[in-house]
């Protein structure tokens, strides 16, 4: 499984962000690996079950005790030979997972948790984030975190590739005058951190997530959060994830980001809740997967949250003596070309064909083409560095592709600060766009699913932690009971019951306001309740 990433990541479990720079997740099990991996399950497992797949030239990787299993690595040759073994009772592919991928960012505000208070003392609640590591060194996060390393390189508390420094940020970042907030930003929530994903962020095995969620429960999360996924399911994923729930813990993960119908695992478990995303707008990203299994939805597009190194994209211009500068973000594959001065030019939407003053900085409308077309119009006709400002309200992320072949700087904006640099047109202005890979302190904004799910686990645990006697199906019908209604009336595909609120689920929790009903043919629990008739055998009759 992959992160629910964009194409800086890879997809068996994957990582479920697109960097703000990139696009869409790439389908999940592409990955060429000439020995897959399996799950064995034995009559009995024992200290002779690995060599009993080794002596049939296979290579164990993960045991999982509890169902009697092995995951190994196995040639098609190990595979039939172990097929006709009477010692084993059953083999099953062992799918990948894939990562999926502020100020206060404004996600932050729209999931109401400022107005959910953290005066509650000691961390009564845990959250598990189970992903490619977490940077302990960055000053926007918190320093006393536990966690471990499930497989990969590196330690827990490094993350080279960003994807859950991200993720944690948008949980927890703390309020210290600088950078960005989380949901829960006061250090009054515990954290426990699974390395999943190696140092090259690409992919891991349904059983590594299966091995991490058993290290969550060890560590006492109450919260599990996934912001990763793969196209196939496993039976003893599915079970993991049933007994888990079973026992108290709540699991959220990324619905998926390659804007189909296609489920996702792990959220399109019953047990698990599948988060989808939406832009500053309300309205559903496209990348956002849209499924039946989609239960909640909370924003994915543009998300400004903690990274593992610094960059600064800025475009500065207006006078000498009152210069205005907009901050920017870093497109995907542009290279960071420095410094570039030129005037500022109205690009319009920077149509393959134009032409720009020599040596202008360009500023280019999104939409109608690719961004790399943009750049590279921009390049072709004399300009020195594109910018480019979003289509829709906010930021945006974006990717140049492979090998785009543009040497100027390319950096993106909001619409906001888009549209207000062009009322300094035909004046001087500077494009800077700059990297260091070192480890460091910064924030970059990213789409993704992967982004949506931590406002979701966040915010669960923000409510948690005002009603610890509740259970997490009680935590759970409420966050849907209360959530803004998007989309078609009710539960629908594309939001779920729509965009979670932290201060409406409490206040659902509390007696203080009366659920959202649902209609007739949706699910209910007796937490629910139905516009009409009854709840009966969970759907409202």
């Amino acid at each position: 499984m992959r992160p629910n990433a964009g194409s800086r990541f890879g997809s068996s479990i994957v990582l479920a962000a697109l960097l703000i720079a990139a696009a869409v997740a790439r389908a999940a099990d592409v990955v060429p690996e000439a020995e897959p991996r399996y799950y064995v399950q034995f009559d009995r497992l024992d200290a002779g079950s690995r060599r009993l797949i080794e002596d049939a030239g296979g290579k164990p990787a993960v045991e999982l005790g509890e169902f009697g299993a092995i995951s190994a690595r196995l040639s098609p040759d190990a595979l039939e030979r172990l097929k006709l073994d009477p010692r084993i009772r059953s083999i099953e592919e062992d799918p990948r997972r894939f990562p999926m991928a502020e100020v206060t960012p404004y996600g932050i505000a729209m999931v109401q948790a400022p107005q959910v208070e953290e005066g509650y003392g000691a961390p009564s609640r845990k959250v598990c984030i189970i992903d490619s590591g977490y940077y302990k060194r960055h000053v926007d996060v918190d320093q006393h975190v536990t966690g471990s390393t499930n497989t990969g390189t590196g330690t827990w508390s490094t993350d080279h590739c960003g994807h859950g420094t991200h993720v944690a940020g948008t949980i927890a970042a703390v309020t210290n005058s600088e950078g960005v907030r989380g949901v829960l930003p006061n250090g009054t929530i515990a954290i426990h951190v699974v390395k999943v994903f190696g140092d090259d962020c690409d992919w891991a095995y349904s059983s590594d997530l299966v091995a991490a969620l058993g290290r969550c429960r060890a560590a006492g999360a109450n919260v599990v959060s996934m912001s990763l996924g793969g196209s196939s399911s496993s039976t003893y994923e599915r079970q993991a994830f049933d007994d888990a729930y079973a026992k108290g813990i709540l699991s959220i993960a990324a619905a998926g980001n390659d804007g189909s119908t296609r489920h996702s695992y792990p959220a399109s478990y019953a047990s698990v809740v599948s988060v989808a995303a939406v832009d500053s707008t309300k309205k559903v990203a496209s990348f956002s997967q849209r499924n039946s299994q989609v239960e909640i939805s909370a924003p994915g597009v543009g998300i400004l949250s903690t990274v593992p190194w610094t960059s600064e994209n800025t475009l500065t211009t207006g006078t000498s003596t009152a210069p205005v500068t907009f901050a920017g973000n870093r497109l995907e594959n542009a290279p960071a070309a420095g410094s570039a001065t030129g005037t500022l030019a109205n690009g319009g939407l920077c149509a393959p064909s134009a032409s720009y003053p020599r040596g202008a900085v360009v500023l280019c409308k999104r939409g109608t083409y690719s961004l790399a077309d943009k750049v590279r119009s921009v390049q072709k006709g004399g300009g020195k560095a594109a910018v480019i400002y979003n289509n829709v309200p906010g930021l945006f992320g974006g990717t140049l592709g492979d090998d785009p072949g543009v040497t100027i700087s390319a950096i993106a904006l909001s619409q906001e600060d888009g549209q207000r640099a062009l009322g300094y047109a035909g004046k001087q202005a500077t494009a800077v766009s700059l990297y260091d890979p070192a480890p460091g302190s910064g924030y970059e904004a990213w789409d993704g699913t992967s982004m949506a799910t931590p406002h979701v686990s966040g915010v669960a645990a923000l409510v948690w932690s005002r009603k610890p006697a509740a259970t997490n199906r009680q935590i759970r019908d409420a966050l849907d009971a209360s959530a803004t209604d998007l989309g078609t009336a009710g539960r629908d595909t594309s939001y779920g019951w729509g965009l979670v609120q932290a201060k409406r689920a409490l206040d659902v929790l509390n007696g203080t306001v009366t659920p959202r009903c649902r209609l007739v043919k949706q699910s209910c629990s007796s937490s629910s309740r139905c516009c009409s008739g009854t709840c009966s055998s969970g759907v409202c009759k």
